[in-house]
């Protein structure tokens, strides 16, 4: 086996204990509705999820389909999500990307890489989180959690998310690919910063 593949599972399993079985839900997870989950992601980048999931909530509420957000006039969804970060160009993005899958995909969200990442405000990152969240397909997001720590513990040498996703997949046995994400961010939200024995700690009791 691979020293490094070793060296994941030691750390991957470690903290699976701590954090596996968290009832913490993060942005991406726990919709109704597939294109819930699509809206929602794109809003939670760079955002708390403790302010992304009540309002996104809220706003779905109040646009409770697809094709009521994808009509709904852009000052309404700017509105709903003022708390959110950078509210307006992920309201402009998503109500894009909900048009887009109307007219494109047949209301579906499509489950490739190259047709997700077509979607305004869809990158690799939340890509993956689709196709792991919404069709269970075996990919690895990166968000920067999963890339800092990656780094750290010297599971990666990479420069970025892009980067840690493909050095990652070449260690990582795949049954572990979509569960890094949850893990790893459950982890890197109780060890911030870059102190490889602080980060250690949070997962060895």
């Amino acid at each position: 086996m691979n020293p490094k593949t070793k060296l994941f599972l030691k750390y991957f399993k470690l903290a699976e204990k701590k954090y596996g079985k968290s009832s913490k839900r993060l942005a991406g997870e726990g919709w109704k509705a597939d294109w819930q989950t699509l809206i929602a992601t794109i809003y939670s980048a760079q955002s708390r999820d403790e302010t992304t999931i009540p309002v996104m909530e809220e706003t779905f509420k109040q646009l409770p389909t697809l094709k009521s957000y994808a009509q709904a006039p852009l000052e309404k969804i700017e509105e709903l999500t003022k708390k959110i970060n950078f509210y307006k160009t992920k309201s402009r993005n998503s109500k894009l990307a909900a048009q887009m899958l109307i007219k494109n995909f047949n209301g579906k969200v499509p489950d490739t890489i190259e047709q997700l990442t077509t979607l305004p405000g869809v990158g690799r990152k939340t890509a993956n989180l689709l196709l792991s969240e919404i069709h269970n397909k075996s990919s690895i997001t990166v968000d920067t959690h999963v890339h800092r720590i990656s780094n750290v513990l010297g599971l990666v040498k990479t420069k970025n998310p892009h980067q840690t996703e493909l050095a990652l997949q070449k260690i990582a046995p795949r049954r572990y690919w979509s569960k890094i994400n949850r893990i790893f961010v459950l982890w890197g939200k109780n060890a911030p910063g870059r102190d490889k024995k602080r980060i250690l700690s949070k997962i060895i009791d």
